[in-house]
Parts: structure tokens; C-alpha cells; sequence
């Protein structure tokens, strides 16, 4: 890092000299034009024109034999990375099934649709821009998704299971996270989008991390309904169940508490209660896991449905723990109540 001191020159205009040396590498000489990026976190960035947007307007992709899981893989890959427009060409041409196989993928991302298709080319673009995204209204939706999923994976310990497993939950939670991955991933490359988005690129770091931790929470709900729909309900006494499915709601408070403190709809007591939580279910797993272990009548598969409890809890603690460092530099910590200690252990 350098300083450079502000001159004032005419009316009152200030100006400053740029570095000649990283002026010649970006191609900048007398009478070219820079962009200013005057960000909502007091900080000023000089850009050479063009340059980020070449980097995520469009992009050709050859396609060997125009394999539908190659063509998902890379569409996919794209719409991560940011890029605004997917050509894909394939020499020997795109049947009516490949063709149906575009459309289905761009149908699961948000904003994707196909704007161009012939013989050997398809043109997947996407059509949502970043002043119409709320990145924090989408990880509160992907945090109701996540957990009505996780609630009803549950649900079959200690009553009437879920009729069938709504998988467009699983495609939605899926959807949300791409979503906020592409802006967070664009946001990197591109410095308009930041602004555009209406964060900072602190918040924006905190939501992306936030809806990480709650797709793999999906994740676990996901497996969590598979594992109970296997499980002979003789193999199971109620009150094993009902501890189970207690623990379960405990980690579902966890993340709750944990993601209204990351996305600041609750102050950083909420993140100190789903952190106190998260310890003591921990306590509380071991010990039933031990005692599913010694028992002899304890169904196995249990014991995976506790695993997955209790990565949902931890899940839910990574994020308060990323809550409380925010409120600590932001200087919100405040005190502890007469429960609470300031010793809790960050992120392992």
C-alpha cells in the first residue's frame, strides 16, 4: 500500500495521481477513461473500463457429443462463476432430447432461461440482475426451506410420517444457494455488482457463508428422511424416538437463532443462546449415542439420525459464531447475561 496526497484544483475539484506503473500494466494513458466505484462501505475504487465485464458477459463452450451431464456440469459451472450468457456448440449437432436437456437445467436456476437454440448452438442466458436480489431475504427463505424440510424428515419418530418427500423442496434449497453463490461469486469479479446488491462486501460474505451452512443443513434433512423411512417402528420405543425428535427441534432453534442474529434480525444475544444450545445438545447427543450403542434392541439406523441432528446443530453454531465476530467487530458485543460466558470457543 501507498499514499498519495489530495490536491485541490479550479473550483475546488480534488485530485489525486495515479501509480504510473499500474497505470501502464492496466493500458491506462493520458485521456483514458476509469470507472469509480464509490462503495456504501466508504471505499473508492478505480477501475480500468471493461475489464471486469469481459470476464462475465458470455462465454462459448464446446460440448463433445453434447452429453446432457456435460452440458449440466457446465451450465452449472457458469451460472456459479457469474457469467451472464452460455453459448454451447456441438459439431455433430443437438437432438430433441439434448435440447429438452438444456431447458430442464435452466429451469432449476433462477433467472436462467434459453433465448437462442439452432441445430448445433444453444444460448443459455440469464435475465435477473442484481438490483432486483435480495440476498438477505433469500438465505431467510433457504433457512425456512431448510428447515420445514429437516421438520418433516423428523416428523415420523413420533407420529404419522410425511405422505411423500416434497423433493421441489430439496430443488428450491438448491436453487436459493446457487443463486446467492452466483451474486457472491460475481460480486468478486465485478465491483458495480456489490453496490448493486445494497451490502457491503462484509454482509455479503456473512450471507453467502450463512446459506452454505443451511444447504448442507438441507442436506442432512435430506439424508435424515431417507435413514427414518427405513427404520421397522418395532425397531424403536417411544421414548428413544421422543428423545430424538426433542434433540432435533433443539438443532432447528439453533440454526433459527443463529441465522436471525447472522442476517440482523435479531442482536447478538441470539447468536449467544444458539451457541450455549449448541454445546449442551452436543452433551446430550453423546449421551444417548452411547447409550444406542449399548443397548442391544436400538435400531442402527437411529444412530445415523442423531449424527445427522447433531451436524445440524453444529451447522447452526458455525453461523452464530460467524454472528458473534461480526457483532464483535462492529463493536455490538455488549454484555453477557448472568448464563452466558465470553469464552466461547470459535469456529474449529
Amino acid at each position: 500500500m501507498e499514499t498519495r496526497k489530495i490536491q485541490q484544483v479550479g473550483g475546488g475539484t480534488y485530485t489525486v495521481s495515479l501509480p504510473k506503473e499500474w497505470a501502464e500494466t492496466v493500458d491506462i494513458e493520458p485521456g483514458s477513461v476509469v470507472d469509480l466505484h464509490t462503495h456504501i462501505d466508504g471505499v473508492l475504487v478505480v477501475q480500468a473500463q471493461e475489464r471486469d465485464a469481459e470476464t462475465t458477459s458470455h462465454v462459448a463452450l464446446s460440448v463433445p457429443h453434447a452429453d446432457p451431464a456435460c452440458i449440466e456440469r457446465a451450465l452449472r459451472a457458469a451460472y456459479a462463476a457469474g457469467i451472464e450468457a452460455v453459448t454451447f456448440e456441438a459439431p455433430d449437432g443437438f437432438d430433441d432430447d439434448q435440447h429438452r436437456a438444456v431447458e430442464r437445467i435452466a429451469r432449476t436456476l433462477s433467472g436462467v432461461t434459453v433465448t437462442e437454440s439452432t441445430a448445433t448452438t444453444v444460448t443459455v442466458r440469464t435475465l435477473l440482475d442484481a438490483s432486483e436480489v435480495s440476498i438477505r431475504q433469500s438465505v431467510r427463505q433457504l433457512r425456512f426451506v431448510a428447515l420445514s424440510m429437516h421438520r418433516d424428515a423428523t416428523a415420523a419418530l413420533t407420529g404419522p410420517a410425511v405422505a411423500e418427500w416434497d423433493a421441489d423442496r430439496d430443488e428450491q434449497a438448491d436453487r436459493l444457494y446457487a443463486m446467492i453463490d452466483r451474486y457472491f461469486q460475481r460480486a468478486l469479479a465485478r465491483l458495480d455488482e456489490v453496490d448493486a446488491l445494497g451490502l457491503t462486501r462484509s454482509e455479503l460474505f456473512v450471507c453467502w457463508t450463512t446459506a452454505r451452512e443451511l444447504e448442507r443443513v438441507a442436506d442432512h434433512a435430506e439424508r435424515i428422511a431417507a435413514t427414518v423411512g427405513a427404520i421397522d417402528g418395532e425397531d424403536i420405543d417411544d421414548e428413544t424416538a421422543g428423545e430424538v425428535s426433542s434433540l432435533a427441534e433443539t438443532a432447528r432453534e439453533i440454526v433459527e437463532d443463529a441465522v436471525r442474529a447472522a442476517v440482523g434480525d435479531a442482536d447478538v444475544t441470539a447468536a449467544r443462546a444458539a451457541l450455549h444450545d449448541r454445546d449442551g445438545l452436543r452433551d446430550d447427543v453423546e449421551a444417548l449415542d452411547r447409550r444406542l450403542f449399548e443397548s442391544e434392541a436400538a435400531a442402527y439406523r437411529l444412530t445415523r439420525v442423531l449424527d445427522g441432528v447433531a451436524r445440524t446443530a453444529e451447522h447452526g453454531g458455525n453461523v452464530a459464531e460467524l454472528a458473534l465476530r461480526t457483532a464483535i467487530q462492529k463493536g455490538e458485543l455488549g454484555a453477557p447475561s448472568a448464563e452466558e460466558t465470553l469464552d466461547e470457543p470459535l469456529a474449529e
